[in-house]
């Protein structure tokens, strides 16, 4: 990307970042599904991956109203992507209530990059007077922050305690 020359070029660089961030947030959480083992995370897991594929969909017909399209390799979701391969996957612990607070613990590292990109994004378009845009977005990081309250209710109801014997 080259060096943005107005809020325009800041809010579609922001979108194609999220296209990406989004991209390789569903494929690791799709890993995190396949290694997690309580019932409640698993579905929680198992919904986000959708919620991420609805999200993006969104994301690109933004992005297409701006005239714009593609993705940008977002390098901050990598690196906690790959983070969360290797913690709650790779060197995972060999206990499953453990590994269960660990992918749970992860997971909610990826909600809160994306509660911080989804808000700039809402910004970014408040400020380009897209009313519709924002409130879009506004719905994605509502999206976002539920799931990231319903994740702590699983870790305090069950996740935690199971892991704490």
């Amino acid at each position: 990307m080259s060096a943005p020359s107005n809020l325009t070029d800041c809010y579609t660089h922001e979108l194609k970042d999220l296209i990406s961030a989004n991209d390789q947030m569903s494929t690791v959480v799709e890993k995190l599904h396949e290694a997690a083992t309580n019932d409640a995370l698993k579905s929680h897991l198992k919904k986000t991956i959708e919620g991420i594929e609805k999200h993006t969909d969104t994301i690109k017909q933004l992005l297409e109203d701006c005239g714009e399209s593609g993705k940008e390799h977002c390098k901050g979701m990598e690196g906690l992507c790959k983070e969360a391969r290797k913690h709650a996957i790779e060197e995972a612990p060999h206990l499953n209530a453990v590994q269960d607070v660990v992918i749970l613990s992860q997971y909610q590292r990826l909600c809160h990059y994306g509660i911080c990109g989804f808000g700039t994004a809402r910004a970014f378009a408040d400020g380009l007077g897209k009313a519709d845009h924002s409130s879009k977005l506004e719905k994605i990081t509502a999206d976002i922050y539920n799931s990231d309250e319903e994740m702590t209710k699983v870790a305090e109801t069950c996740v935690n305690e199971a892991a704490r014997a």
